[in-house]
């Protein structure tokens, strides 16, 4: 059987362009950076290209780059470091209900420091708005976090105006941007944003790799702590195959996002046209303000997601229910939940995220196992999963 992956919101296949970026870096050229000899320089020579590389890319200097291990090192930094260099000016932080959960529970932890935390209710497709932030936002308040895209439902956030409002307050502005670095355009001057996130596996990079962008005027507190690495904000030796790895994905990324957009796009609509002529099959997110590759949906009728997915798998195809993180939880997912679904709606949970190595044809089996799949998971009747 031809295997379909169309899950790629959850992680992405290495490049090629990446691959070979990183293969001499286990072998050949494997120093330590830190060191003055020949090698350390040659592996050193190599992190500071990749840091000009995610920097150009962004639209950002390379002295904004930091590299870690991966978004939610990234996310939790931006949160903790944030709110220590800012600890004298109060103790509130504003987010949504939406966020991955590498922020919500970075959340949870400035909460049990004693910060008030202000979770932004957002419509039913996804969205926040300007107005709806700058009501929220109070003299203590020391961080917003908003993501740029959405991972559950693919619902694109202004996170250029919601920037503005909370700079008109003076507060620091921190976006999770894992699931969009790579597949909308992003410049960090453009946007505004203080903190932002990424991680590389979404982009077809290797996992264990990710940067926080930081704004050079912004000096947030360490939170590894050790040998000085990073400029003295990340210590521990850096991973240089991962790093050259992700500069070359994201550099890839950049150079044929508008190619690749218009046809993941094409792409994308197609499988939603074919998914919403299914009875009891309803789109999830914003239908305009949605990234290139994906198509979310709730399906009327199941008893829970998970046997969706295995039966998607019986017919070759990998899709999911929504965040990768929680694919285990028994719990409806947390976004559908704020987006105004029952728990019964988000028990139907689905979610199709294609790339660029998808093909039409692929597409095409997809729309045409979706009726009969459906039907079959409507049928099943034992609570167990398969």
């Amino acid at each position: 059987m031809q295997r379909i992956y169309a899950d790629n919101s959850a992680t992405t296949p290495v490049s090629e362009r990446a691959l070979s970026a990183m293969l001499p870096h286990f072998r050949e050229s494997f120093g330590n950076p830190s060191a003055i000899y020949s090698y350390g320089q040659e592996a050193k020579k190599t992190l500071e290209g990749a840091r000009r590389a995610v920097a150009k890319a962004l639209g950002a200097l390379g002295t904004e780059i930091y590299f870690t291990s991966g978004g939610t090192e990234a996310d939790n930094w931006a949160i903790f470091g944030a709110c220590e260099s800012k600890r004298a000016k109060g103790r509130h932080i504003i987010s949504t209900e939406i966020e991955h959960s590498a922020v919500l529970r970075s959340l949870d932890k400035m909460r049990n420091r004693g910060y008030e935390i202000t979770l932004l209710r957002p419509d039913k497709n996804g969205q926040i708005t300007p107005a709806q932030l700058e009501a929220a936002i109070r003299k203590d308040t020391v961080l917003v976090s908003v993501m740029t895209a959405n991972n559950v439902v693919g619902t694109v956030l202004p996170i250029k105006e919601l920037c503005a409002a909370a700079h008109k307050h003076r507060v620091i502005f921190h976006t999770d941007a894992v699931q969009a670095a790579g597949h909308i355009p992003i410049n960090v001057r453009e946007l505004g944003v203080d903190l932002l996130s990424i991680s590389a596996h979404k982009f077809h990079g290797p996992k264990g790799a990710g940067a926080l962008f930081a704004k050079l005027a912004l000096k947030i507190e360490p939170q590894i702590v050790g040998g000085g690495q990073e400029k003295g904000y990340r210590s521990g030796t850096e991973n240089i195959p991962g790093i050259a790895g992700m500069a070359a994905a994201l550099t890839e990324c950049a150079e044929n996002m508008e190619s690749n957009t218009a046809r993941l796009t094409a792409l994308r609509d197609t499988l939603i046209q074919n998914a919403l002529k299914i009875p009891g099959v309803h789109l999830t997110g914003d239908a305009v303000d949605r990234l290139p590759g994906h198509a979310s949906f709730v399906v009327e009728g199941g008893r829970d997601s998970a046997h969706l997915i295995k039966l998607l798998d019986e017919e070759g195809i990998c899709a999911s229910s929504g965040s990768a993180c929680a694919a285990s939880s028994k719990e409806a997912p947390h976004v559908l939940t704020a987006l105004g679904y029952d728990a019964g709606a988000s028990r139907g949970a689905l979610r199709i995220t294609l790339s660029h190595l998808n093909t039409e044809e692929e597409v095409i089996s997809v729309c045409e196992a979706l009726p009969r799949v459906i039907e079959r998971f409507r049928r099943m009747k034992d609570p167990k999963i398969l």
